[in-house]
């Protein structure tokens, strides 16, 4: 009984339907894309993961310093059933209609590049190494 409870209090939060409207049909999101199409901070994304991962609707993977989401694929049958409804009743809603346009718009991310040094300048210890490095990867890129 405790577990059913837990099932519709995940429900029972519209950032998390919203995020389970985002995920249905989408291979895995990163937490960044999620937070452009919700319009939300990371921490407050983050959490609403964190809890539909703990009530066994989604799966994560980390990649490098990202974390990608997505629906998991062996959902449990009841589960799925109780999803499939509120996924229909919630596609007409303004809301998520406007979290999936936003969705769709890809995000541009800033390109780090790291300090190039002056031409003239010499490595002195080990702790001038990283401008060395910097300087071939400028020359490449």
């Amino acid at each position: 009984m405790k577990t059913v409870v837990n099932i519709f209090k995940s429900l029972a939060d519209e950032t998390r339907l919203r995020l389970l409207m985002l995920q249905q049909g989408k291979s895995e999101l990163c937490v960044c894309d999620l937070m452009h199409a919700l319009d939300m901070p990371q921490s407050t994304v983050s959490r609403h993961l964190a809890y539909l991962k703990k009530s066994g609707w989604l799966h994560d993977r980390r990649g490098g310093v990202w974390m990608y989401y997505s629906l998991k694929k062996d959902l449990d049958p009841w589960l799925q059933a109780q999803l499939g409804p509120v996924i229909s009743t919630l596609a007409g809603d303004a809301s998520c209609r406007a979290d999936q346009e936003r969705l769709t718009f890809p995000i541009s991310r800033p390109r780090i590049n790291p300090p190039v040094p002056k031409k003239d300048c010499q490595i002195r210890s080990d702790r001038d190494i990283p401008f060395r490095v910097a300087s071939v990867l400028a020359s490449i890129c």
